[in-house]
């Protein structure tokens, strides 16, 4: 790989970095019948965590694994639609017995199954081909069941169910598919952690105390300049003490920031060269010089008033109290209710987080943007 780097997903675990005993602990409990919540602010890695526990030998000799995205769904249909691809998708290396072995399952379905010209199968259907979501979703987890291997089974984002329309009755309906499916093991990743904590702490959820919860904290920087130091060297560059360190306060451990930062040090680092703490600093506007017609179209985009409080909560970094009367004047803000309703589309359009009392922007080198954006306005 020219550049070990990664900033578009799991690479192998020799471009991961450390977590070691949290990939331990997972491997263990869920190859131990266990369900598993995990929970991080998203950017943190927990998917590449996943992925990585995935490619351990306890799990990838012995079972089939299967990473479902269910972020960008709306409903229980989009759900069985995203749920059943990533299945295919997964069994397909696997050889034609074992993907013909899903489909012979999905009756309610399988006429809607193209091939391509070497006859392996293509999940293309839309959701108006999936005309009772509930029975494939009932053959699915059939097939989960009653596969000649374990089945390990990732969802992400997994609190978008919360979401759906009738969302009670579809956790209920997916707890029941779960709790009688012994020969499937599941994990739970989300990024919202009082909306994972509402599924899976209160004792009036159907998920309630049916998982083990693991919260996934921010890698090291000790580690973090270890696995730097040593893919720097491995490709006769150098990176000098502090860069790692400087790099990881500016952004807050955001693991995917420090990735970004660091790939573009070392592709800008020529070979036999020290990569040095003061080229940092135009690493990140190399970065932000590439968003910027994106971060300008975003923002033209989101309503004025929402846009005003979005500008406000980057400004402060981490804000808290944003319904204080403090904070309106401060920002020069129209009024308490105005800001309480701009917060409230801004977190359903994931345009900013929530955790612990503090909002932040979801996106920290957009934060970034507006922030260096407002100084030069001012």
């Amino acid at each position: 790989m020219d550049n070990p780097f990664v900033t578009k997903g799991y690479a192998g675990p020799e471009y991961f970095c450390d977590r070691i005993e949290e990939t331990k602990q997972l491997v263990e409990l869920t190859t131990n019948d266990n369900n598993m919540a995990l929970i991080s602010p998203r950017r943190v890695g927990k998917t590449d965590l996943i992925h990585h526990c995935f490619n351990q030998q306890e799990i990838k000799n012995k079972y089939y694994t299967f990473h479902i995205d269910i972020y960008a769904t709306n409903s229980i249909r989009d759900f069985v639609n995203i749920f059943g691809q990533a299945i295919l998708n997964g069994l397909k290396p696997r050889g034609r017995k074992v993907w013909e072995g899903f489909l012979n399952v999905l009756r309610s379905i399988r006429s809607q199954i193209t091939f391509d010209i070497n006859n392996v199968p293509v999940w293309s259907l839309g959701l108006g081909d999936i005309e009772n979501p509930t029975v494939t979703l009932d053959e699915i987890f059939n097939y989960l069941g009653n596969a000649d291997k374990p089945c390990m089974v990732a969802i992400d984002e997994f609190q978008q169910i919360m979401r759906y329309p009738d969302a009670s009755n579809v956790e209920a309906m997916l707890r029941t598919y779960i709790q009688r499916c012994v020969n499937a093991t599941f994990i739970f990743a989300g990024s919202k952690r009082h909306l994972m904590g509402e599924i899976f702490t209160s004792p009036s959820r159907p998920f309630y105390q049916s998982v083990l919860i693991m919260n996934l904290k921010p890698i090291s920087i000790e580690k973090y300049e270890e696995f730097a130091r040593i893919q720097f060297e491995k490709n006769n560059k150098f990176i000098d003490n502090g860069v790692v360190a400087d790099i990881y306060n500016r952004f807050d451990a955001v693991t995917s920031c420090i990735q970004r930062v660091l790939n573009v040090l070392y592709l800008k680092t020529p070979t036999g060269q020290h990569c040095s703490i003061d080229m940092v600093e135009g690493a990140i506007e190399y970065i932000l010089d590439m968003f910027s017609e994106t971060y300008a179209d975003l923002l033209d985009k989101i309503p004025e008033k929402q846009r005003e409080v979005f500008i406000a909560i980057a400004r402060e970094v981490k804000a808290k109290n944003i319904s204080s009367k403090a904070f309106v004047k401060k920002y020069h803000l129209q009024t308490v209710s105005v800001v309480t309703a701009a917060v409230r589309a801004l977190l359903d359009k994931d345009f900013i987080t929530l955790d612990k009392g503090t909002y932040t922007v979801y996106d920290p080198f957009f934060a970034l943007w507006i922030t260096r954006r407002q100084s030069e306005m001012n």
